[in-house]
């Protein structure tokens, strides 16, 4: 019999379209981590939802609505994390770029404590 991950099953009501609607699911201090050196004006922390719902803002007016995200493969690690591999689309410059990314979350007591959101240097320099 099959049973989902507790963190999987959070992760299957998370709306990043409606955070509102999804802010039961973050703690209070939760803190969302973005690395990214071709966007050094979006790159640091956000904190609270309100912190995620500007750093999403904040990259549509970057990428002028471009950005997408298609989700790779997730894997639960432990009792803590979620591995969520994606792959990043969006119009720079003019220029389309293609990321291959990591967003690693951190689950306490069943809500979003913290995430990173880490591209592939490799993907980066293409």
């Amino acid at each position: 019999m099959y049973v989902e991950h507790p963190n999987l099953a959070l992760l299957s009501k998370l709306n990043l379209l409606d955070l509102d609607a999804s802010s039961a699911l973050f703690s209070n201090r939760f803190v969302w981590h973005y690395i990214n050196p071709k966007l050094p004006e979006i790159q640091g922390d956000y904190v609270g939802v309100a912190g995620l719902k500007m750093f999403f803002e904040k990259l549509a007016g970057t990428t002028k609505g471009t950005f997408k995200v298609d989700v790779v493969s997730t894997m639960p690690v432990g009792d803590e994390l979620v591995v969520i591999h994606v792959r990043d689309s969006m119009v720079l410059d003019e220029k389309t770029i293609r990321v291959d990314a990591v967003v690693i979350w951190r689950v306490v007591n069943g809500q979003f404590v913290e995430a990173w959101d880490i591209p592939s240097a490799y993907t980066l320099a293409t």
